[in-house]
C-alpha cells in the first residue's frame, strides 16, 4: 500500500513537466544534477528551485498578509450521532489505513520496531487535546516517516532521528504562518508543488517496492495491494489506500490458507 501511495506522488514530476515544462523542468534539472554531484542536498535544492520559480511567477494575494500570526480558539466539543458516523468513524479508518499502518510499515521496513500500543495511545490523546482548538488528527504520518526513516536521512539508522526533529521544528514554524503559507501555496501552480513532493519520495518508493517484492510468497499480495492502491478506488467514502490493504490482506490470507 505504501508503494502505491508513494508511486502516485512520485509520478507528479512527470505530470508537472508534461503540463508546464517551463516551470517544472528547472526544478527537475536542479534535482537531477544535485542527485549526481551532491545527493544529500538534492531535495533541499529542488525545494529552493521550486520556491524561486514560484516567487518569480506567482503573485501572492494581499489577503495572505492579513493574518500572519495564528489565533487559537477553543472549540467546545459537541457529540452527535451524525458527526460520529459521518465524520469521526471515517476519519478514524482513513487515519489508521493511510497514515498509522503505512507509517508503521515504513518504520519496520527501515529496521525500526517501535512499541505499537504506546504510540497509538499517545497519538490518540494528543488528537483529543488538539481537537479542542480545531486541530487535525495526530498520527504517524506515513510520508514524513518515509522521508525521515530512510537511508537518505542518514546511512546509520541510529543517526536518523535529527531528521525527524528538524521536520517537527519546521512544521511548527510553518504552522505559525499557516495562513500565509496556505495562501501562498493556493496561489502557486499545484503541479509545481506536487513535483517537489514527488521528487522527494522517489528514494522511498524504491525502498518500499524492494521490500514489498523481496519475498516470493508475498509478492502477489504485495502487487495486488499496490495495484488496488494506485487505482484510485473509492467505496463508501473511503479511499484506495484502505481498500488496497483489504485486497492485499485478503490475498495474503488466501495464500496462507491450508488446503
Amino acid at each position: 500500500m505504501l508503494a502505491g501511495v508513494l508511486l502516485d506522488l512520485c509520478l507528479a514530476p512527470a505530470r508537472a513537466v508534461g503540463a508546464m515544462p517551463m516551470l517544472a523542468l528547472p526544478v527537475v534539472l536542479v534535482w537531477a544534477l544535485a542527485w549526481r554531484f551532491a545527493r544529500l542536498y538534492a531535495v533541499p535544492l529542488a525545494v529552493v528551485a521550486a520556491l524561486a520559480m514560484i516567487g518569480v511567477t506567482t503573485a501572492v494575494p494581499p489577503e495572505a498578509f492579513a493574518h500572519l500570526w495564528p489565533q487559537p480558539v477553543v472549540v467546545a466539543p459537541a457529540f452527535t450521532t451524525g458527526a460520529i458516523i459521518g465524520i469521526a468513524v471515517p476519519l478514524f479508518i482513513v487515519t489508521m489505513a493511510s497514515q498509522n499502518v503505512p507509517g508503521l510499515a515504513v518504520l519496520n521496513a527501515n529496521g525500526y520496531r517501535p512499541p505499537v500500543g504506546p504510540l497509538f495511545v499517545a497519538t490518540g490523546v494528543t488528537s483529543g487535546l488538539a481537537a479542542l482548538i480545531g486541530g487535525h488528527a495526530v498520527n504517524l504520518s506515513a510520508i514524513t516517516a518515509a522521508l525521515c526513516a530512510s537511508a537518505e536521512a542518514h546511512p546509520d539508522p541510529a543517526r536518523r532521528w535529527p531528521a525527524a526533529v528538524v521536520a517537527g521544528a519546521v512544521y511548527v514554524v510553518i504552522g505559525l504562518f499557516a495562513g500565509f503559507a496556505a495562501a501562498f501555496i493556493a496561489a502557486s501552480p499545484p503541479l509545481l508543488i506536487q513535483a517537489v513532493a514527488g521528487l522527494a519520495l522517489l528514494g522511498s518508493l524504491g525502498g518500499a517496492l524492494s521490500t514489498a517484492l523481496a519475498r516470493e510468497e508475498e509478492r502477489l499480495p504485495a502487487v495486488v495491494t499496490f495495484v488496488t492502491t494506485v487505482s484510485g478506488l473509492s467505496l463508501f467514502g473511503i479511499g484506495a489506500a484502505f481498500w488496497g490493504l483489504v485486497a492485499g490482506g485478503a490475498m495474503m490470507a488466501l495464500a496462507r490458507l491450508k488446503p
